[in-house]
Formats: C-alpha cells, sequence, structure tokens
C-alpha cells in the first residue's frame, strides 16, 4: 500500500481529504472485520462525493483484494479468519463493481488477475473491461455480472454461475468453464478459443 500512500500525499486536493483518505487506508488494514468492513463503507461514500479520490480508492480496494486473496487455503478449510477474510474480499468487490466507470480514468483498467474470488457473491456485478486474468471465481455467483470485453483468459469458472452474464467480446481464452451455468448468458463475440468445459 506504499505506492497508494504517496498516490494520496501527491493528490491535488484539501490537505483535510488527504488526512482523512490515509486514516482510511490504516482503518481498512485494520486486523479486526468491523474497522476493515466500516473503511471499506466511508471510502466508497468518499468516492462518490470526491471525483478526484475515485481512482486511487479504486486502486486501494484492488489492492486490498489482492492482500486479502494472497495465499488462502483450499477451500475445504475453514476457519473464523478465513470466514472474516471473505467477508471483507466480497465487501470491496461489491463497491469496485458498483463504481462509476464515468470516473475512470482514460487508459486505466482495474487490475484484478491472478486473484482468489471462488465462491463469492457477486450477482449484478459491473467487471466490464476488467483484467481477470487466471482469477479464481470457481463456484461463484456472477448471475446477471456485466463481463463484457473483460480479460478471463486461463480464469477458473468451473461451477460459476453466469445466468444472464453479459460475456460480450470476452476473453475467455483457456478458461476453464467445466460445470459453469450459462443460461442465457451473452457469448456473442467472446474468444472461446481453447475454453475447457469438461476436465
Amino acid at each position: 500500500m506504499l505506492a497508494i500512500q504517496k498516490e494520496v500525499k501527491n493528490n491535488q486536493s484539501d490537505n483535510s481529504h488527504q488526512d482523512y483518505l490515509m486514516k482510511l487506508l490504516q482503518r481498512l488494514e485494520n486486523n479486526t472485520i468491523e474497522t476493515s468492513l466500516s473503511a471499506i463503507n466511508e471510502l466508497e461514500r468518499l468516492a462518490q462525493d470526491n471525483p478526484q479520490f475515485h481512482w486511487i480508492i479504486m486502486d486501494m480496494l484492488t489492492n486490498f483484494v489482492r492482500e486479502k486473496t494472497a495465499n488462502l487455503p483450499p477451500e475445504e478449510v475453514i476457519s473464523d479468519s478465513l470466514v472474516d477474510k471473505r467477508i471483507l474480499i466480497q465487501s470491496a468487490m461489491i463497491v469496485i463493481g458498483k463504481r462509476d466507470v464515468k470516473q475512470d480514468p482514460e487508459n486505466e483498467q482495474i487490475d484484478l488477475s491472478y486473484t482468489d474470488l471462488r465462491g463469492l457473491n457477486l450477482q449484478g456485478i459491473n467487471l466490464a473491461h476488467t483484467n481477470l486474468y487466471q482469477v479464481n471465481l470457481s463456484q461463484a455467483n456472477l448471475v446477471g455480472a456485466n463481463l463484457e470485453g473483460a480479460i478471463l483468459s486461463a480464469a477458473n469458472l468451473a461451477g460459476a454461475n453466469l445466468t444472464n452474464a453479459n460475456l460480450h467480446r470476452a476473453n475467455l481464452y483457456l478458461a476453464s468453464l467445466k460445470d459453469a451455468i450459462l443460461d442465457d448468458a451473452i457469448l456473442e463475440g467472446a474468444n472461446l478459443r481453447e475454453a475447457k468445459f469438461t476436465i
């Protein structure tokens, strides 16, 4: 998060907003789920009310997801700390997926490549044009999700529910779609070359 801290300090806005954002960053990294969830909610409001911080906050949450999903144990391993971590990851993902994309800088892209998002409830999320290379979305609920133009090369979508999902022009090269539910999904223009629908 050091790069994010530097970006906040270099942002051209008043010091009070910068100080507030730095405090939210510290709370986001707090060890208690309540404090981190509160920070995520406040970051969402700050991004909505202060467009100059929109991309910094999305960067912050993307890095948060990346850090929290690193080295997750196998899904059969269940612990309170893992459950809490999953709740935080899902909360951050929902904020990213609900963001005002018109505020995204030109030529910038949300990068969630290599992240472990298995089993999350991401119904209706907007991840259009997102970099999801080699992401693990197995067993995820992606009903009605907007994945138009997303990079899903080598992604694990095994068992994911993609009912009514928009995969128009998505790149699914080498993606695993074993047992994925694709009812009424939009696949027009999608790259399904060497995608795996069986083992």
